[in-house]
């Protein structure tokens, strides 16, 4: 299920980051003037919390065989400048032999700028982006590019995506999904089958839910995602 609101970001985004190509190599802080151009742009920040849809075009991070021969971190050099001791380490294993290390580095860059203009506009939501895997490869990018994003990361790592999540894994607590579509719907099961919890929405507003102990199957349809209450 793709998100709206990431779709009014990404043609500002696309700007910025293009405009942050030639300097990736000798950037310091991963990414600074591709953020600062993102903030120039007039964006989606200022409008009503938006809905799900599958209207969001967004280009994907770059994926790659995890067979494919990685570069030395002793060959990982930009063509100008230097890369800072972070950005090293980002690179370290994820550098395709053959392959421009800055532009390795763009795609992590570009990353942390998505959740920096995410996290001003509607925080939720950039969790629910990471959550859903709109915002792919979040967390090294975040562990060595951008750690100020740091708790995003953490808190997307307890929610739950569309899809049917099964067995002892499941985290008992209240979850809610902030920005469901109309066709929303879920059911919290208990090992036998028994229905534990079940609804669905056709208002596309916020919903919540109550994962149980006792729950062994948690199904979620059209919700995008779920984030964990703070009192989980």
């Amino acid at each position: 299920m793709r998100h709206p609101f990431l779709a009014s970001t990404a043609v500002a985004l696309a700007t910025a980051v293009l405009a942050a190509c030639g300097s990736s190599g000798g950037s310091g802080d991963g990414g600074k003037e591709a953020a600062a151009a993102a903030d120039s742009t007039p964006s989606a920040a200022t409008t009503a919390s938006p809905t799900p849809s599958a209207a969001r075009t967004a280009a994907p991070a770059p994926r790659r065989s995890s067979t494919t021969p990685k570069a030395p971190a002793g060959d990982i050099t930009p063509a100008t400048g230097s890369f800072t001791k972070k950005q090293k380490e980002y690179l370290t294993d994820r550098v395709p032999k053959g392959m421009d290390p800055a532009a390795v580095l763009q795609t992590g860059q570009e990353t942390c700028d998505r959740l920096r203009y995410l996290v001003k506009a509607d925080r939720d939501i950039a969790v629910a982006a990471i959550v859903s895997g709109e915002v792919a490869d979040a967390k090294p990018a975040v562990t060595h590019l951008c750690p100020q994003h740091q708790d995003v990361v953490d808190e997307a790592a307890l929610g739950y995506a569309d899809g049917t999540h099964k067995g002892a894994g499941l985290r008992p607590g209240r979850y809610r999904a902030p920005s469901p579509t109309k066709a929303c719907s879920w059911q919290v099961a208990a090992a036998d089958g028994k229905e534990l919890e079940s609804g669905s929405s056709g208002t596309g507003g916020q919903v919540e839910i109550t994962v149980a102990r006792s729950a062994r199957t948690f199904t979620s349809t059209g919700c995008y995602a779920w984030l964990p209450q703070g009192d989980n």
